[in-house]
């Protein structure tokens, strides 16, 4: 399994188009990443690559980064400072559930796209989209090695 075939065109599309529903809503930033798989903890790597393609560069510090690591079926919900600054604790934890449930059903892309979705639905409210808001995070996805998706 490698992570850049392991979702089809149609589906990738179907991932960057949540993305881009998600995005009209909000001002934050959402990315997509996929590593065929993670040699550390899941969330150091998420972290690491969070500031490796620029998330934290957002005027608002509300990029957020959706991790997925393929082999060990493992994923991270990664919000920057902006974010974590103004939301309560546990913030993500039901984005979370929600994705973990769809990823053990084998509903990968659902996975994805719901947890896309509820992630700018959440965003929303601490950081509305504003007729001048541009798009500061190129959407697509990531693959390993930073291989761009569709």
């Amino acid at each position: 399994m490698k992570a850049s075939t392991f979702f089809t065109s149609e589906q990738q599309e179907t991932i960057v188009s949540a993305i881009h529903e998600a995005e009209h809503a909000t001002s934050g930033e959402i990315r997509v990443h996929i590593e065929t798989s993670c040699k550390a903890d899941v969330l150091d790597e998420a972290a690491w690559l969070f500031r490796k393609v620029g998330m934290h560069k957002t005027a608002d510090r509300n990029g957020v980064l959706i991790y997925l690591a393929l082999k060990e079926r493992k994923f991270a919900i990664i919000g920057d400072t902006g974010i974590n600054a103004v939301v309560p604790l546990g913030f993500w934890d039901n984005i979370r559930d929600h994705m973990r449930q769809r990823f053990s059903e084998n509903l990968y892309t659902e996975g994805l796209t719901e947890g896309i979705i509820l992630a700018g639905e959440q965003l929303k409210e601490h950081f509305p989209h504003s007729a001048n808001d541009i798009n500061e995070i190129v959407d697509t996805i990531s693959f390993d090695n930073n291989e761009p998706g569709v």
